[in-house]
This record gives C-alpha cells, structure tokens and sequence, in this order.
C-alpha cells in the first residue's frame, strides 16, 4: 500500500543557517507515527515544507502518492493540518468556521453541512458548533481545529505541537481523540512533539536533532530496555 507521506533526502536552509540535512522518513497509512525533536529541531521547518509554506528545492516529498512538487494540488488535497498556532477565527462560531473551509475545498453547502455535522460529532464537539471559537476552551478549540482538518477527508493527519499550551487533561483528551480517529477513520497521523509521555511503545518513531533523522522506527524497539527518555538523551546528548 502507498504511504500516507514519503519524504526522502530533503535539506532546507535559511541562508547560511542549514534547518534540514538529508531528512528521510516515511508515515505508514492508518498509523501514529511520531516525529520527536526539541525545540528547533526541524519540525515545524518539515512540516512548513510538507505544506507548501515553504518551497522544497531538493529531494522529494510524496503524499498519498502524489508528488508535492509536480503535483501539489492532489497531494495537498490529501493533507489535514493542525498548526502549533491557532487557525481559527475566535469571533465565528465552530461552525461558521468549518464551513468557511469547506468552502476553500470546493464543498458546496448541503455536503458541508453534513460534513461538519459528522466531524464535530467525532471530535465531540456536536453541541458547540453554534458556539463562537473564543467561548471554548483550549481544549476545546484543538478539538476543532481538528475537525477542520477533517472536514475534506483526508489521507494524513499533520499535528505540529498540538498540545502546546495545554493543561494535562486537555492534552490526554487531544491525544486520545487523535489515536481514535485513526483507530475508527483509517486517516493516518504525523505527530510533532517534544514531549516524550505522548509516545507509545507500539508508534512509529522518528527522532530528529539538529536538522537530521538521528533514528526511526517502532518506539519501543528504539526505547529498548533503557527506556524513551535515557534513549533520547543518549543520542542527542539534551535533555528531553
């Protein structure tokens, strides 16, 4: 089966400063797969190319088969982004704000409706959707966030820090919400974290240091007997 995301030898660079050096990776289709770094790591530089935010002018990037560069359309069209920073309009109401972005899919106004309709019920946030965004919680609002990127029916999930600015609570519930919705949709999901208790020994692991892929694959297996955090350390040689 295609990949939901194939990303090979990609380097990125801002000037004289290299973000990116070789990065490979691969998000299998219907899995977790997390993308583990600290801050300055590369993530969010990754995730800005995978988006078209920013221009790859070296290796390649394929979503769902479709090459980012020759055919950016398809492949963006297969793409539900969860930005770090918040994307919606706090003075609409949830639904006013899928719908707008339904519209930027080209889904017409009876298919919308149905639509948001299902994804707040999968995000549970059915009874919100009259809600204006700035009277939910924060939480909440991930959760919608979420549903936005739902609304078009996508192959892959992007997170980038979806949890930043959390409580505890709001953070296990945006978490648990996500592994759902791979577990009930099939969507596949790129998880972009530096928080080591968001990783599952079953998920697939990308550790990323410095601009470069240091190692990947089942989270467990990496861990080994020393565990995530000793393991962590060990190979980039910070704190976690």
């Amino acid at each position: 089966m295609t990949p939901a995301l194939e990303i090979n030898d990609v380097s990125h660079s801002f000037g004289a400063v290299q973000a990116l050096r070789n990065v490979s990776l691969t998000v299998p289709r219907g899995g977790f797969t997390a993308l583990l770094g600290v801050n300055g790591a590369g993530k969010t530089t990754l995730f800005s190319l995978i988006t078209r935010l920013y221009n790859n002018r070296s290796g390649q990037i394929r979503v769902a088969g479709y090459d980012l560069r020759r055919q950016p359309a398809q492949a963006l069209a297969r793409l539900g982004v969860v930005f770090q920073s918040r994307a919606l309009d706090a003075d609409l109401t949830v639904a006013q704000n899928l719908s707008y972005h339904a519209s930027l899919h080209g889904i017409g106004r009876a298919e919308a409706r149905a639509r948001i309709g299902d994804v707040l019920a999968q995000v549970d946030l059915a009874d919100r959707a009259g809600a204006r965004v700035n009277a939910l919680s924060g939480g909440q609002q991930r959760r919608a966030e979420i549903a936005r990127a739902l609304i078009h029916h996508p192959d892959l999930l992007l997170l980038d820090e979806a949890t930043v600015g959390l409580d505890v609570k709001s953070r296990a519930e945006v978490l648990a919400l996500t592994r759902r919705l791979i577990a009930e949709r099939g969507v596949s999901a790129l998880w972009a974290t530096h928080i080591l208790d968001e990783i599952q020994p079953q998920d697939e692991l990308v550790i990323l240091h410095r601009g470069q892929v240091l190692q990947s694959g089942p989270a467990g297996q990496l861990a080994g007997a020393q565990g995530l955090t000793q393991a962590f350390l060990d190979l980039t040689g910070v704190a976690a």
